[in-house]
Parts: structure tokens; C-alpha cells; sequence
């Protein structure tokens, strides 16, 4: 079904194109400013200390104000490292070869893998089929929230809105237009569509905690974690602590949405009619589909495996030790990956399941960010710069207990995610949460790990993600609605977040 009525309108967007402007100009001369003036005035800072500082200010407006691509930012941080003798060359691109590099790879590849098939498209609407579901406004926000959240623990959260998009629209669209037919109600517009797409939006959000690969910056503030405090945070450790922490935030999701933007109608009549059309066009399973599902099983086996081992035969278990230094999660996303390439799909022409001219349009960005993450977090402990940032930020703010430094932590990234990307705020917050929850005596693990989920938040703006930006560039959501139903969930998200971290922590043993 065509949905061209939900086409966006021009007007939206020009608020926000103003705003991204001036936000990148303002930046732009900012960012080498900053740059200059910690390099030439910071005479407090000894030795690297004082350049990687110059670095990390004009990297964090550029990051923020988005001046210049993030990826390029990154690359020119990582060559003003070596250039200004913060660390060698071996120190700064050797980051570039850590295991999670790698993950991120592997993960990116199956991700794209099941959108050239269409898997992720076909177990969405085989979920939506379920008979009664789209037939209810409430149940149908719900389902679209919680197949949003269910995708996007394994796969990115703006490739899973990318994906949903298209058919809440076509829900929108078909229900509107024999709404409009009868009633002469037109739902295009209307509270119902607003949480149906924020729905979408805010559960991808949401469901990306699920599991550490199911947003990028989980990896980055994951690793960086790990190398600040030496404690592993394992595939398994990471679902135990978040999952009941994401169950509780999408239940009062949908309990917000639904009060804040309470459905016109109590049916939507033509969405079931809908679903059942678009799920007759996808055919039968195909060989493609099939191939991309046993890779997808393959990575998330060889991922969760040895926690399970681990729980099972304990932690000195011969098998335990050998798969835990081999079986890496970067191994076990690239074993999985190679067989979209070697699994063969039937036909005149048979080929492989990927070719490498799909896997080449995976994030690579993304993962350019990431290993610029790594060196500045590295560098900045080396050095002694993080050690010397926290306790400045300690004796500033006061705060010395745990509750308050996690507190702290959470809403720091969340302010900083509500104006630059996910991965950005982990790679500005992160490398000063953590040596200053060390200089105060706390351990940094629970106040990193909560501001490393925080920075996937940012529900108040289209800014904020591109979830965010995806569905509200349908023209369908007023701003206003927006920035009310985010502000709400902002706040009791971090609520939720702290609490849940703090009691369940020490539960699972992290």
C-alpha cells in the first residue's frame, strides 16, 4: 500500500535544519578556540596531560555541535595524538585491533544481512499477525514499542526504527483512510499516530539495553570500563543485570505514552487487513532468510555460551578457562558472520547468502568512533588526565557517596545525549565518571555502568537519536508532543536506571 499521505511537510523540519546550523557554525569556531586555549593557557596540566586536554576539548564541541562529521573527528583526534605526542603510534591505531572492533563487525554484518533478506521485516510482521494484536489503538502501540525493543537488543536501534517505520506508517495510513471514509476522522494527525511512532522510537531505545551488542556505544562504554577498573563485564552478566531494568521501562513507556497521548478511536479498523497484505507479499521463508537466521542463532550461541559454561561448570573448569580466552564475543561475531559468506543460496546463479558488496554499506563511522574512543580513554588514563579531571570534578560537585555519583553519572550522559549521539556522550562522559568515582573512593563499575546506558537515552528531542529523528521527520508529530513525552520518560527512565542498577549489581555479582 502506498503511503504517500504521510509524507512530511516541509515546515517541521526548518526549526530543527535552524537550529543543526547554527549549532555546527557555533561549533566550528568554538571547537579550535577551546583547542588553542587549554594548549597555550592550561599550565596546571603537566607533560601529555595538557595537549590530550587541548584534544579532548575540541573533540567534545565537535562531537556535541556535530561541526564536522563524527567519524572524521575521531580520525583527527587519533592523528593529533601521535602528532602531539600524547602516545605512539603503536599505543594510539594499535586501539583500532581490539576484540570489539571486531564485534562490532561481525554484528553489523548479520544486521545487514537480515535486511537484504528481509528477515527482521518478516518477523515483525508475523508478530503484529498474532490475531486481535493491531486491532486495539493500546495494542498496537504496544507491539510496535515491544518489537521495536525486542529487535533492537541484536541489532541497531535506528536500522530496527528504519525497518518499523515504513509499516506503522502503512498502519497510519490504512486506518486513517477508512476513518476518514466513515467517521471523517483523519488519524494521520492525531494522538494515536503520536504514540504509535514514539513508540517505535523510544522502544528501540529502550530494547538496544537488552543485551551489550545491541547499540554501539554499549560496546564502547563497555570496554572502557573494562580496561579502567580490570573487571569484565560478560555477555550474560550484561542481560542479567539489564533485562528486568528494560521490562520495567517499557511497561511504563507504554503507560506514559498512552496517558500523554491517549487514542481518539477504541478500534482501528483496516490494520489487521493491512498486516495480512504486506505479509502475503513476503512469499515463503527463503533459503536467504533461512541461511541469516542460522547465523544470527550461531553468534548469539557462541555470545551467551560461556557465561552459561561459566554458571554451569564453574568459573576453573578447564573447558570454562579455554573458552573464555578463545571464544571472544569479536571471534564468536566474526565465525558467525564468514557463514552468510560461505552458506550457499540456490538458484541459477548461486551465490552466497551475503555478498561483499552489501556487507561493505555496514556503520563504518561507527566503528572509526569507536577506536577513537578507546585511544582518548586509554591516553587519558595513561597520562594521568582522567585521574586529575575527576578529582577536580569531585572536590567541585561535592558528591562522595555511590547513590550520588551514579546519580550523577546517569544524568550528566543523559543531559549530554539529549544534543549529540549515543556514541559521542559515552566518549566525553565515561573517561570522567570513572576516574573520579576512583578518586572518591567508589567503585567506578555501577556509576559507568549506568552512565553508559544513560547515553543511549535522549527521548526529548528529534536531535537526540535517529530514532528520534527518523520518525519525527514523518511530519506526523508535533514537537511539542515530543519534547512532553520525552521530558516525562527522561526522568523516570533515570530513575528506573539508577535504582535498578544499584539493587541488581550486586545481585548478578558485577
Amino acid at each position: 500500500m502506498e503511503t504517500t499521505t504521510a509524507t512530511k511537510p516541509e515546515t517541521p523540519h526548518v526549526p530543527q535544519e535552524r537550529f543543526d546550523q547554527l549549532r555546527g557554525r557555533v561549533g566550528m569556531f568554538l571547537g579550535p578556540l577551546a583547542f588553542a586555549a587549554v594548549l597555550l593557557f592550561a599550565d596546571g596540566l603537566p607533560g601529555a596531560q595538557r595537549p590530550l586536554a587541548a584534544i579532548f576539548a575540541l573533540v567534545m564541541i565537535w562531537w556535541i555541535s556535530e561541526a564536522v562529521p563524527l567519524a572524521v573527528t575521531a580520525l583527527l583526534a587519533v592523528s593529533l595524538c601521535v602528532l602531539l605526542g600524547v602516545g605512539n603510534e603503536d599505543t594510539v591505531f594499535g586501539a583500532f585491533a581490539n576484540d570489539t572492533i571486531f564485534t562490532f563487525l561481525g554484528g553489523f554484518v548479520i544486521a545487514r544481512a537480515m535486511t537484504v533478506h528481509g528477515l527482521d521485516r518478516r518477523i515483525a510482521l508475523r508478530m503484529l499477525a498474532v490475531r486481535g494484536v493491531v486491532r486495539s489503538p493500546a495494542r498496537t502501540v504496544i507491539a510496535f514499542g515491544g518489537l521495536a525493543a525486542t529487535i533492537s537488543a541484536f541489532i541497531s536501534n535506528t536500522a530496527t526504527v528504519a525497518m518499523l517505520f515504513p509499516i506503522a506508517l502503512g498502519v497510519i495510513a490504512s486506518v486513517s483512510s477508512i476513518s476518514t471514509a466513515g467517521t471523517g476522522r483523519d488519524l494521520r494527525r492525531s494522538r494515536t499516530s503520536v504514540a504509535l511512532l514514539l513508540a517505535v522510537a523510544y522502544g528501540a531505545s529502550i530494547g538496544g539495553l537488552f543485551t551489550p551488542v545491541g547499540a554501539p556505544h554499549q560496546l564502547i562504554g563497555r570496554q572502557l570500563i573494562e580496561k579502567q577498573t580490570g573487571e569484565t563485564v560478560g555477555f550474560l552478566d550484561w542481560v542479567l543485570l539489564f533485562a528486568p531494568i528494560v521490562i520495567v521501562m517499557f511497561a511504563v513507556l507504554s503507560v506514559v505514552l498512552l496517558m500523554l497521548n491517549r487514542p481518539e478511536v477504541s478500534e482501528l479498523e483496516g490494520a489487521e487487513q493491512y498486516v495480512a497484505e504486506e505479509r502475503s507479499k513476503l512469499g515463503a521463508f527463503s533459503p536467504g532468510e533461512r541461511n541469516t537466521l542460522i547465523a544470527f542463532a550461531v553468534a548469539v550461541l557462541l555470545w551467551a555460551g560461556p557465561g552459561v559454561l561459566q554458571a554451569v561448570l564453574g568459573e576453573h573448569h578447564p573447558l570454562v578457562e579455554w573458552v573464555l580466552e578463545h571464544v571472544t564475543e569479536g571471534v564468536a561475531a566474526i565465525l558467525a558472520a564468514t557463514l552468510l559468506f560461505l552458506l550457499p543460496v540456490p538458484g541459477a546463479k548461486s551465490k552466497a547468502t551475503l555478498e561483499w558488496s552489501d556487507a561493505a554499506k555496514i556503520d563504518w563511522g561507527t566503528i572509526l568512533l569507536f577506536g577513537a574512543g578507546i585511544v582518548l580513554g586509554t591516553l587519558s588514563s595513561e597520562t594521568g588526565l582522567a585521574q586529575t579531571l575527576g578529582d577536580g570534578l569531585s572536590e567541585l560537585i561535592g558528591v562522595s557517596s555511590l547513590t550520588s555519583v551514579t546519580i550523577l553519572a546517569a544524568v550528566t550522559a543523559l543531559v549530554i545525549s539529549e544534543t549529540t549521539s549515543n556514541t559521542a556522550s559515552v566518549g566525553i562522559v565515561l573517561p570522567i565518571v570513572l576516574p573520579m568515582a576512583q578518586s572518591l573512593g567508589v567503585d567506578p563499575l555501577i556509576p559507568g555502568l549506568v552512565a553508559t546506558a544513560a547515553s543511549g537515552y535522549g527521548f526529548m528531542l528529534p536531535v537526540s537519536t535517529p530514532p528520534n529523528a527518523i520518525v519525527y521527520g514523518s511530519g506526523l508529530i508535533p514537537i511539542t508532543r515530543m519534547v512532553r513525552s520525552g521530558i516525562v520518560f527522561d526522568v523516570l527512565g533515570v530513575a528506573i536506571l539508577v535504582t535498578g542498577v544499584l539493587t541488581l549489581a550486586p545481585m548478578v555479582g558485577l
